[in-house]
């Protein structure tokens, strides 16, 4: 036991720490729970789990990351609900798992952002990095719909990503240089003071 304790401080000294586990199968999170949990890593929003939802407003880019690495492809679903009319559903995708923004202006993702009815519910886009960089698949309709629950599917395969809502292709994007590996390995939700609602997040490998 004295052996084992030694070994344990010693990690802790180094700034060793469990790895991340890597998504192998299906992962589920319903969250039928009080709190966020140990998956979670909060970088700063006011994340809470209320009524079997994940619920936020007012995080301004401090994204809630999922402590499991991604597969290189992968397969990602979840359902939205924002009770704001600037609708602005955002997740981040393939990200490093820390980055969040310093404060409440200008913000360059680690990852992918995917956002439904940004900029007060007049464009939805996937963009790499800087949502504000110019040249990102974006489009002006439909608007998001105050209180309509939307189930999104995500799926990245090599350079193809694919994005779904309510069963229909909405957007999508080929990225030569796909974001993977160090620093590219993480999911998250994110907000920027949209009063949103998140549930019945799935993430697979892609077949």
């Amino acid at each position: 036991m004295r052996v084992l304790c030694v070994a344990v401080l010693l990690a802790a000294l180094s700034g060793c720490a469990p790895k991340d586990p890597a998504i192998t199968a299906p992962f589920t999170d319903d969250f039928e729970r009080p709190g966020l949990g140990a998956d979670w890593h909060n970088t700063g929003g006011p994340y809470r789990i209320e009524g079997g939802a994940l619920k936020i407003q007012g995080a301004f880019n401090h994204p809630l990351w999922l402590r499991r690495k991604l597969p290189n492809d992968s397969v990602i679903e979840f359902d939205a609900t924002s009770r704001s009319s600037s609708g602005d559903i955002k997740v981040e995708v393939y990200g490093d798992g820390e980055t969040f923004a310093r404060d409440k202006g200008a913000y360059t993702a680690s990852g992918y952002v995917f956002i439904f009815g940004g900029w007060r519910n007049t464009k939805s886009m996937i963009a790499r990095h800087d949502e504000h960089a110019p040249g990102q698949p974006a489009r002006t309709q439909p608007r998001v719909e105050v209180g309509k629950t939307y189930h999104h599917k995500l799926v990245f395969k090599g350079s193809s990503i694919t994005w779904f809502v309510d069963g229909e292709e909405f957007l999508k994007r080929d990225d030569p240089q796909p974001l993977r590996g160090k620093g590219h390995e993480y999911f998250g939700f994110s907000n920027w003071d949209a009063d949103l609602t998140f549930d019945n997040l799935k993430i697979s490998p892609a077949s």
